[in-house]
C-alpha cells in the first residue's frame, strides 16, 4: 500500500486544487469576465422557450385577391406545411425529446414524450343529410391534447447513478457551555467551547457503476478546558471514497440505458412528425379534391335548375295556348323546387368545405375577416389517366414495409424494450460493492495559555503540531497521518421476487412488441392490397358513371325533341331529367372516390411525401421554398 501513497496523495491534491485554479483566470477583460460568469451561472438559469407563432406565412396573403383565395394543389399543400397547427404541435416533439436526452445524460429518469399522431381534418359530408363538416369538437380536442405528455415513467432495473457532479458545502459556527460533574478531564466545572466547521465535498457517479466522493473537512476549536494542550486548535481531513459496483449495477451498458432510450426516442419523434405530415397532407389533398368535386356538383345542380326553369317556362306557354293541362305547371314547379333545394344543399356544402380548408391552412383559423369572407377557388382539376401505371404488388408491399414510419417506430420501441432488459437482468444479481477509502488527517494549534490544574505536570507538545492553518494543510498534503481501508459490501436478497417479476414482465413486453410488429406488417400488406383494389374499383366506377352520364344527356336531348313534336309527355321528360341529375351526381362522386383512392394508395405504400414533392426538412422548418403559383387574370 505504501507504493500507492504518493500517487494517491497527488490525486487528492489535484482534485482539491482544480476548482480554485478554474475560478481565477489571469487578467480577464470585461467581456471575458461576463462570459465566464455566464458559464458559471448558466446551469441555474431558466432557458426560455420561444413563444408560439400565430402569424400565417406570406404565401396565404399572396394567393388572396379581390375576396378570392386561389389555390392550386401544390399551394394548398405548402400552406398546410407552413400554417397547420397539428404539424406545428408535432414540431415540439423534437425539442421535448432533446430535453429528455439532456435529462438522461444527468442520470435522471425518463419523462414521457408522447408520440401520438392526430388524424387530419375531415371534409364536409358527401351526401345530403349527414353530419356537418366539423372535424371534431373543442372538448374532444382539449381532452386529447392534455393526455399522455410530461409524465414520469417508472423505471425498473438497477438504479442509475447521478452523473452530474455535486458540490456540497457546510459552514457552521457555534458556542456551547456545558457544566461538568468532574474536573478530572477538562480541569473545570464549566466547559465553554467555540467551534467553527467548514466542510466541503465533491461527488459524482460514472457510467461504469462507480461513485466517487472527495471530502475536505476543517474544524477550528477554542475551549476553556484547562488540560487541553493545543488551544485554539485546527484539525483538517482530506478523504477520497470510491465505491464500485461489481455485480448489480456494473457496466456502461446497464447505466447508460436511459441515454440510449432517450436518443432512440428522438428518432421516434422524427418518425412521428413524418407520420403527422403524411396524415395532414393526405387529409388536405382529400379536402381539396372534394372541394373540386363539390364545385362540379354545384354546376350540375345549376344545370338541373336551368332545365327545370326552361321546362316550367315552356309549360306555361303551352297552357296559355291550351295545348297542355294547367296541372303540368304545378308538376314543373314542384320539380323546380326540388332542384333548387338540391342546389342549395350543394352550395352550402361547398361553403362548409371552404371553411374547413381555410381553418386547416391558417394558424388563426377563420378569425381574420379577409380569410373568413374569401371564397376558395381551386385552380386544379382531377385527372383520370387513360391507363394506370402497372407496378408489381410485391414491389409495392416491399416499398410500404420500407417507408411506412409506423413500422420504424415499432422497431425502435422494440430496441428500447431490449435495452431495458439489461437493467432488469442486472437487478437479478446480488449487490456486491468494492469500497475503498483514503483519508489524510492533520492537527495544528497554539500552546494553551490557560493555567494548569494543581498537581498537573508542565505542558509538553511536539513542536510539529505548533502552528496555524498552514501547518495543518502541510500535514494534510504530506500525508503525515494517513488512514486507508478497503472492503467488500455484500447484499443478497434471499427470494428476489421483485427482480424476478420485473424480468418476466419486461420479457413479456418484448414478446408483445415482436408480435405487434408482425401484426402491423400484416396490416400494411393488407392496406396495400385493399388500396390497390379500391383504386381499381373507383376507376371502373368512374368509367361506368361517365358513360352513363353521356347516355343520359343523349336520352334527355332525344326526349325533349320527342316532347316538342308531341310524341312524349312532360312526365317522361321529368323522369329523364331526374335520371340525368342522378347520373351527373354519380359521376362527380365517382371522381371524388377515385381521387381518394389515389391518396389512400400513396399512404398505404408510404409514398405520400415523394408523390407530392414534399421535403421533410422544409416541413419541419415550416417554410416551403417553392414560390406560390401565379394568380389567374382577373
Amino acid at each position: 500500500m505504501r507504493f500507492f501513497q504518493p500517487a494517491i496523495s497527488v490525486i487528492c491534491v489535484f482534485l482539491l486544487m482544480v476548482p480554485p485554479a478554474g475560478a481565477q483566470p489571469a487578467a480577464p477583460t470585461g467581456s471575458e469576465r461576463q462570459g465566464f460568469f455566464a458559464r458559471i451561472t448558466d446551469p441555474y438559469r431558466r432557458h426560455p422557450v420561444a413563444p408560439v407563432n400565430l402569424s400565417n406565412s406570406s404565401r396565404l396573403e399572396a394567393l388572396l385577391r379581390a375576396g378570392r383565395l386561389y389555390l392550386s394543389l401544390q399551394d394548398t399543400i405548402a400552406l398546410a406545411l407552413e400554417n397547420n397547427l397539428d404539424i406545428e404541435l408535432q414540431r415540439y416533439g423534437a425539442q421535448i425529446a432533446s430535453a429528455s436526452i439532456l435529462r438522461a445524460q444527468a442520470g435522471g429518469l425518463l419523462r414521457g414524450a408522447t408520440a401520438a399522431v392526430t388524424q387530419g381534418p375531415s371534409g364536409a359530408p358527401a351526401q345530403a343529410g349527414q353530419a356537418t363538416g366539423l372535424t371534431t369538437s373543442a372538448a374532444a380536442q382539449a381532452s386529447g391534447a392534455s393526455s399522455g405528455s410530461g409524465t414520469l415513467i417508472s423505471q425498473t432495473g438497477t438504479a442509475i447513478p447521478n452523473l452530474d457532479p455535486v458540490l456540497t458545502g457546510f459552514i457552521r459556527a457555534g458556542h456551547a457551555t456545558n457544566p461538568q460533574t468532574s474536573t478530572f478531564v477538562s480541569g473545570t466545572n464549566t466547559l465553554v467551547t467555540r467551534n467553527t466547521l467548514a466542510n466541503f465535498s465533491y461527488s459524482q457517479g460514472f457510467l461504469t457503476g462507480t461513485n466517487v466522493t472527495l471530502g475536505f473537512s476543517n474544524s477550528l476549536l477554542t475551549t476553556s478546558a484547562l488540560r487541553t494542550d493545543l488551544n485554539p486548535s485546527t484539525s483538517s481531513s482530506l478523504s477520497l471514497n470510491i465505491t464500485q459496483h461489481l455485480m448489480q449495477g456494473f457496466g456502461v451498458a446497464v447505466n447508460s440505458r436511459n441515454i440510449q432510450i432517450a436518443k432512440n426516442n428522438r428518432e421516434v419523434t422524427d418518425l412521428s412528425f413524418k407520420e403527422q405530415v403524411i396524415n395532414i397532407v393526405a387529409s388536405i389533398i382529400n379536402i381539396y379534391w372534394d372541394l373540386v368535386s363539390f364545385n362540379e356538383d354545384v354546376k350540375m345542380k345549376q344545370q338541373a335548375v336551368d332545365l327545370n326553369n326552361k321546362l316550367l317556362s315552356d309549360n306555361k306557354k303551352q297552357v296559355e295556348i291550351g295545348t297542355l293541362a294547367p296541372i303540368e305547371i304545378v308538376r314543373a314547379e314542384a320539380e323546380l323546387a326540388s332542384a333548387q333545394q338540391d342546389l342549395t344543399i350543394s352550395q352550402t356544402r361547398v361553403l362548409q368545405q371552404e371553411t374547413i380548408l381555410k381553418n386547416a391552412l391558417s394558424r388563426n383559423g377563420v378569425a381574420s375577416p379577409s380569410i373568413s369572407e374569401a371564397r376558395v377557388v381551386p385552380t386544379d382539376h382531377i385527372q383520370v389517366p387513360a391507363t394506370e401505371p402497372v407496378e408489381p404488388i410485391q414491389d409495392m408491399v416491399a416499398e410500404a414495409l420500407r417507408s411506412r414510419p409506423e413500422i420504424a417506430q415499432r422497431r425502435i420501441q422494440l430496441v428500447n424494450d431490449k435495452i431495458n432488459l439489461q437493467g432488469s437482468k442486472s437487478q437479478l444479481l446480488p449487490s456486491v460493492d468494492l469500497v475503498v477509502n483514503f483519508n489524510n488527517n492533520a492537527l495544528a494549534g497554539e500552546l494553551s495559555n490557560l493555567p494548569l490544574p494543581l498537581g498537573t505536570p508542565t505542558r509538553t507538545v511536539t513542536p510539529y503540531f505548533i502552528g496555524g492553518y498552514g501547518t495543518a494543510l502541510g500535514q494534510l498534503f504530506r500525508r503525515n497521518f494517513p488512514d486507508y481501508n478497503a472492503g467488500v459490501q455484500l447484499n443478497i436478497p434471499l427470494r428476489n421476487r421483485a427482480a424476478q417479476a420485473d424480468m418476466i414482465l419486461d420479457q413479456l413486453t418484448v414478446r408483445q412488441r415482436e408480435l405487434g410488429i408482425q401484426q402491423l406488417e400484416n396490416q400494411v400488406r393488407m392496406d396495400v392490397h385493399n388500396a390497390l383494389i379500391a383504386l381499381q374499383q373507383s376507376r371502373a366506377t368512374y368509367m361506368a358513371a361517365n358513360k352513363t352520364r353521356v347516355f343520359r344527356e343523349q336520352t334527355l336531348d332525344a326526349e325533349q325533341k320527342k316532347y316538342a313534336l308531341g310524341a312524349s309527355t312532360i312526365f317522361n321528360v321529368i323522369l329523364v331529367q331526374r335520371d340525368l341529375a342522378a347520373a351527373q351526381s354519380a359521376e362527380v362522386n365517382a371522381l371524388s372516390s377515385y381521387s381518394r383512392a389515389k391518396v389512400q394508395l400513396s399512404m398505404a405504400t408510404g409514398q405520400t411525401l415523394n408523390n407530392n414533392n414534399i421535403s421533410i426538412g422544409e416541413a419541419f422548418r415550416g417554410s416551403v421554398s417553392r414560390p406560390p403559383a401565379t394568380l389567374p387574370p382577373d
